[in-house]
């Protein structure tokens, strides 16, 4: 048993590497401090502070522009309060690394409305038309197990400022089942879903696919099912907006046939996995705007409430965790917002607690050629 002197050590020590001291002090200067120089067009000015300095630092690596004073201010103040809540995540997640990413400029309120995106999430259920899954033999299954190595994984994407995560989750689904069915890993068209797709769940009406606004995995599938199938990413390519339909049925690459929603057991999750390809996943993203690296294995994390959708690629035996007493094993999880993010666009989840209700919306398809 870990005594709380050494905890607190090790929470102390993490915090250092993983973000820079920030004093109460200097935070509140920070936010509240009259700014008497002109703010120049390249975002230079300073209010000469160790935050803003690193504010410099962060619009410097992510290309951020604020066209006005006022805009710089207010971003800077939210900039402020997020490495508060970084410090805050990496305190409750001492297993990964959290502190400055590309969203450390957006309010909660912004991010969630911006780059989250699951309807009917709320629930911590799973919802859609497809049956329950059969329970599949879990003996054998390989310790550790990645379909990147395998050629099932397209590049990492990028959705931009639209809530259309369950768009990728659904196509990533997709591209793996193809793969495994046909040999072929095809690109598909997120954007096709975005504009055409408009289908609510059969049990939540409220919970329908509105483009930047939201959706569901398995609405999308559904979706699919009726139009007949799915495009290339090539042929209907992704604008990160709303548009209208341009969805050609000549242009077909892949035809959506039925899919399934997986128990909440994690050994059947990782069963299904292995034998049938990449899962759609909706989970809680609360640890995800501040997240750098390693693996996540929060002392709390909601289970009830998921609001993103991610695709599951795999999963790993030994990611150290302080929480968990030692190496324990991991979920690969592919993300959406591009290869800056995370571990090259991934992220790391620990496995077999139900982390951050990440078994709660698992869904499987299954496809064939046009």
């Amino acid at each position: 048993m870990i005594k709380p002197p050494l905890t607190c050590a090790l929470f102390v020590v993490l915090l250092t590497y993983a973000v820079p001291a920030i004093s109460t002090a200097s935070i509140s200067n920070n936010i509240i401090r009259q700014v008497t120089d002109v703010l120049t067009g390249d975002n230079h000015a300073l209010v000469g502070t160790a935050t803003e300095r690193q504010f410099i630092s962060f619009i410097n690596k992510y290309g951020k522009e604020y066209s006005t004073r006022e805009e710089y201010m207010h971003r800077l103040g939210i900039f402020a309060k997020n490495m508060m809540r970084a410090a805050e995540h990496q305190a409750l997640d001492p297993t990964a690394v959290h502190g400055v990413t590309q969203f450390s400029d957006l309010s909660e309120e912004e991010f969630e409305a911006r780059f989250l995106g699951v309807q009917g999430g709320k629930s911590g259920t799973l919802l859609g038309g497809g049956g329950e899954a059969p329970v599949l033999d879990v003996k054998d299954l390989p310790e550790s197990f990645d379909w990147r190595e395998k050629g099932a994984v397209t590049p990492v994407k990028m959705q931009g400022s639209c809530g259309s995560c369950w768009a990728f989750s659904t196509t990533g689904s997709i591209e793996g089942a193809n793969f495994i069915a046909t040999g072929k890993l095809i690109n598909l068209s997120e954007q096709q879903l975005v504009d055409c797709d408009h289908t609510c769940d059969a049990t939540d009406k409220r919970a329908c696919n509105d483009g930047c606004s939201g959706g569901l995995m398995t609405n999308a599938y559904e979706y699919l099912i009726k139009a007949g199938g799915i495009q290339e990413e090539e042929a209907y390519p992704y604008t990160g907006k709303p548009g209208e339909c341009k969805f050609s049925p000549e242009k077909i690459a892949v035809r959506v046939t039925n899919f399934t929603n997986i128990p909440g057991d994690e050994q059947q999750i990782a069963a299904r996995l292995v034998h049938h390809g990449p899962l759609a996943v909706g989970l809680n993203a609360v640890f995800m705007q501040t997240y750098i690296g390693g693996v996540s294995c929060p002392l709390i994390c909601g289970k009830k409430f998921l609001n993103h959708g991610v695709l599951l690629v795999g999963y790993g035996a030994k990611g150290f965790s302080i929480l968990r007493l030692g190496n324990r094993p991991y979920w690969i999880i592919k993300n959406s917002w591009g290869e800056k993010w995370g571990e090259d666009g991934y992220y790391r989840l620990c496995r077999g607690h139900n982390m951050c209700g990440m078994s709660s919306m698992v869904s499987a398809v299954m496809t064939k050629t046009s």
